[in-house]
């Protein structure tokens, strides 16, 4: 346990009157609204975690609604959820994001110049949804549905210093632990070995340019697709839409407010769902790690005036290696003491793998720097004013379909 705050604030998990916070916020409930935002895949109705999500979220008083941003193949698959989601107790909607009557409407907004028609994936479900939460809520706090370790407190505490008229803030990013304690294995090895050796080559690459960077090295887990903002925050950001989301995410934060309106909660230890490596950029791991990359040269180009260049990517590259190197040696005490079974052979042959991916994403950048950035909402609705009721209205219409079958 520490007290260290970091350029933004930090705040720790010493002792928490969970119950007082609780309360608090079904109190500020009435006055400052909050909405839950879950990205899923359809097969995520078939893993245990999602089934526990629910249970803890209906114990959540304070919530307003859950937004549940679903990607499903099938008009099948879509009711199959929506039949899944009646044990959740709190008020709720599906948003079938890859849906006829959604596409139609993303497709539309092409007449009014706005083409998002060729972004898919978490990042632009998250936006369809988020537009549509922003109806109704305050503060909007966006989370995975394949959380093992969830519990009622997880939303709270993402919510707590955003709702509370004290404090103000308008983003709040959770950092945990990951390790899996049944297993005592280490993981979050994106973060660990790639995330973390890139971000302290860079910074001290750019040096005295370097203060977004130094600003995403204060995050204490950078990766994690947890976190909760304003909704008039969230109206002025541009999202992401590949596996760069939420390093793109924070970068557009840097963007649009104040650092002393950000801030990071201990969530304590956290287990989801791990993906593997993969046998290319394209896959598993490999994706994650080559947008994520893209990403970051993204916002080197952007932020700074260093060149990236073939020659700059190359000195970067061995200097990240062998800052990855440094960490796997700590990483090691630290699991040694701490009884967690650990493979430095295993971690470096990551990092190995990680650097050659390095290199052609690198290559990837430089071929075509353009952005792949979805817009803002406020920048949509000034095009289309009604973009957002559209979409909750093609929600209900889906819905009303399938009820209509069953009476």
């Amino acid at each position: 346990m520490d007290f260290y705050q970091e350029k933004i604030t930090t705040i720790h998990n010493f002792y928490s009157d969970n119950e007082r916070m609780l309360q608090h916020l079904h109190d500020l409930s009435f006055i400052r609204p909050a909405v839950v935002v879950i990205p899923m895949l359809y097969e995520e109705i078939e893993n245990p975690p999602l089934t526990h999500i629910i249970s803890e979220l209906n114990k959540c008083t304070y919530i307003k609604k859950v937004v549940v941003a679903l990607a499903a193949d099938d008009v099948d698959h879509y009711k199959k959820t929506v039949d899944f989601f009646e044990q959740l107790e709190l008020d709720h909607m599906i948003v079938w994001c890859n849906g006829p009557r959604i596409t139609t409407i993303i497709s539309g907004m092409k007449e009014n110049e706005l083409d998002i028609t060729g972004f898919s994936g978490k990042g632009k479900d998250a936006w369809i949804a988020i537009g549509i939460a922003s109806l109704y809520a305050y503060a909007i706090v966006l989370h995975d549905a394949d959380i093992v370790t969830y519990n009622k407190d997880f939303p709270a505490k993402m919510l707590y210093p955003i709702m509370n008229p004290q404090l103000n803030f308008y983003f709040n990013k959770g950092y945990y632990a990951r390790i899996k304690l049944n297993e005592k294995t280490m993981h979050g090895r994106v973060y660990r070995l790639f995330v973390r050796p890139l971000l302290d080559t860079l910074v001290k690459d750019v040096r005295h340019e370097s203060d977004v960077l130094e600003y995403l090295q204060a995050f204490r887990y950078t990766l994690s697709g947890e976190f909760a903002f304003t909704r008039d925050l969230a109206l002025n950001i541009r999202v992401p839409s590949d596996w760069g989301l939420e390093v793109g995410l924070l970068a557009e934060i840097y963007r649009n407010t104040t650092l002393k309106k950000i801030c990071q909660t201990d969530l304590g230890f956290y287990d989801h769902k791990h993906k593997e490596l993969g046998n290319s950029p394209s896959e598993g791991l490999g994706k994650m790690v080559n947008d994520i990359m893209v990403t970051f040269l993204r916002i080197v180009n952007e932020t700074t005036g260093t060149n990236v260049s073939e020659t700059f990517l190359k000195g970067i590259q061995v200097k990240y290696r062998r800052s990855a190197q440094d960490l796997i040696r700590q990483y090691n005490a630290d699991a040694i003491c701490n009884g967690l079974h650990y493979s430095r052979h295993q971690e470096e042959k990551y990092v190995d793998t990680f650097a050659e991916i390095f290199m052609k994403a690198g290559a990837q950048y430089l071929k075509d720097p353009s952005g792949a950035l979805l817009p803002d909402w406020e920048r949509a609705l000034s095009a289309i004013p009604d973009l957002r009721e559209q979409l909750r209205d093609a929600v209900h219409a889906d819905l009303n379909e399938i009820k209509s079958e069953h009476t």
